[in-house]
């Protein structure tokens, strides 16, 4: 039995600190909230400050490396580069974990392996690389490159990950003696170039730092489907996940830890984090009429859009108070990307009879699992997936941060400690030790498959 086996299974949970605002598109509207707090380093340092009164295990990143939301009618998430913002709230904070989106499409292994792991040091071991394979035309543009397919995106992730991977290894964890007696700082037999030749990467290495108090980052990823579930199941330590309810769960988390026993590592050290969107009230009622309050607030044009987006049908065909019109769902979108995906509870939903607003009103645009009440629905939401063995925890997103990430720790944290759930305490100080993740092995084979 392995050690992450024999360990009992413990609830994870996360914070989505998307642009410092909230994941509700008209969060930068509300009354709490500050517009142009994407830009400032101290709304982010709060909300990471509240997420660790609330022993969260991480503060969460995503990013794009260009323009992908609608400025007319609301703020960028992704301003500021992720490890930027990390390192500020790295000296901020003391336990908390620290996660940052990085894209293997628009980057290089050398400068993300220097970057996070260096990161990674300045926090004491507590960083996160959330490995994505960038698919948005805005982005390819930015780089005057033309938009790679699925494939290509995935065997560039694929290698670009395992380079990293082997950067972060070039260092033995006791290669610096520091011996001021003989002069000796380093075992250079003890820092290996990686000497990569591959077919997208030639890296000579070594890195310019070594390891960190948990070895290297914890590597996220997004495995939804095919090549990303194949992808997470070889390399991921966590997956960042949207299922459209309980059974596509399972079947992810089945699916994901079976790919990952097939490539022999230990299907119970896979730690599955599906997306939370949560609003809160004291009452049922209260939480509703939040929410309410946000959609008046929110641009129906561009929701729209984003639920035409996932149920493939042209956004202009939609229309508020109708149904969507049934052939449509029926016909595949000319034009859509071959790495295009929809939503199946999107369209299960559509295909019910439920109007563009019903739809809306549900929360269909998003994505991600919806719980709107008090804190006991809520901690029940989290309590039934948790339980059931489909998920390890959630990267929650509050609808609004400013008053939504205080409500849950607050309100719902404590209400999963007394059932007992959730920690009373940090246990240790890197995020490795707050997932439960061994110490990943040294020199990790670059290309392995």
């Amino acid at each position: 039995m392995t050690q992450a086996q024999a360990q009992p299974r413990e609830l994870h949970l996360n914070v989505n600190l998307l642009g410092a605002l909230g994941l509700h598109p008209a969060a930068w509207r509300w009354d709490a909230a500050d517009p142009e707090s994407f830009l400032r380093i101290d709304a982010y340092v709060e909300a990471a400050q509240t997420a660790e009164r609330g022993l969260l295990d991480a503060v969460f990143l995503a990013d794009s490396p260009g323009l992908v939301q609608d400025l007319s009618v609301g703020p960028p998430y992704n301003g500021l580069e992720p490890t930027l913002l990390l390192t500020s709230i790295a000296r901020a904070t003391e336990r908390i974990g620290l996660i940052g989106t990085a894209s293997t499409t628009y980057n290089e292994p050398y400068n993300i392996a220097r970057r996070f792991l260096g990161v990674d040091l300045i926090s004491g071991g507590r960083v996160a690389w959330n490995a994505v394979t960038t698919y948005n035309s805005n982005s390819a543009r930015n780089f005057g490159a033309a938009e790679p397919t699925r494939e290509e995106r995935y065997a560039r992730g694929n290698e670009f990950i395992d380079v990293v991977r082997a950067l972060w290894s070039s260092w033995d964890p006791d290669a610096v003696i520091a011996d001021k007696r003989s002069g000796t700082f380093a075992d250079l037999a003890r820092i290996r170039p990686v000497e990569h030749r591959g077919r997208h990467f030639t890296v000579s290495g070594a890195l310019t730092l070594p390891s960190s108090p948990q070895g290297y980052p914890v590597i996220f990823q997004a495995g939804g489907h095919g090549e990303g579930r194949d992808l997470a199941g070889r390399v991921a330590d966590a997956v960042f996940s949207a299922p459209a309810g309980l059974a596509d769960a399972h079947e992810l988390a089945d699916d994901l830890r079976r790919r990952a026993a097939a490539y022999g590592r230990d299907p119970a050290a896979l730690r599955i984090l599906p997306g939370l969107r949560t609003t809160i009230g004291s009452t049922e009622r209260e939480a509703w009429e939040r929410r309410d309050e946000l959609e008046e607030l929110t641009d129906r044009t561009a929701a729209i859009r984003s639920l035409a987006a996932l149920l493939g049908v042209p956004g202009e065909a939609l229309e508020l108070d109708s149904p969507v019109p049934v052939e449509l769902l029926n016909a595949p979108l000319p034009g859509l990307p071959a790495n295009w995906n929809t939503d199946p509870r999107a369209q299960r939903l559509a295909a019910e009879g439920l109007t563009v607003r019903e739809l809306l009103s549900r929360g269909i645009g998003a994505g991600y699992l919806l719980a709107v009440g008090t804190p006991e629905h809520v901690a029940d939401t989290i309590q039934t997936w948790f339980e059931s063995g489909a998920v390890d925890g959630f990267n929650l997103m509050p609808d609004v941060l400013a008053d939504g990430l205080p409500a849950l720790v607050d309100h719902v944290v404590p209400i999963l400690q007394r059932r007992g759930l959730f920690r009373t305490e940090y246990r240790g100080t890197t995020l490795r030790e707050h997932y439960g993740l061994p110490l990943p092995v040294t020199r990790p084979p670059v290309g392995a498959r």
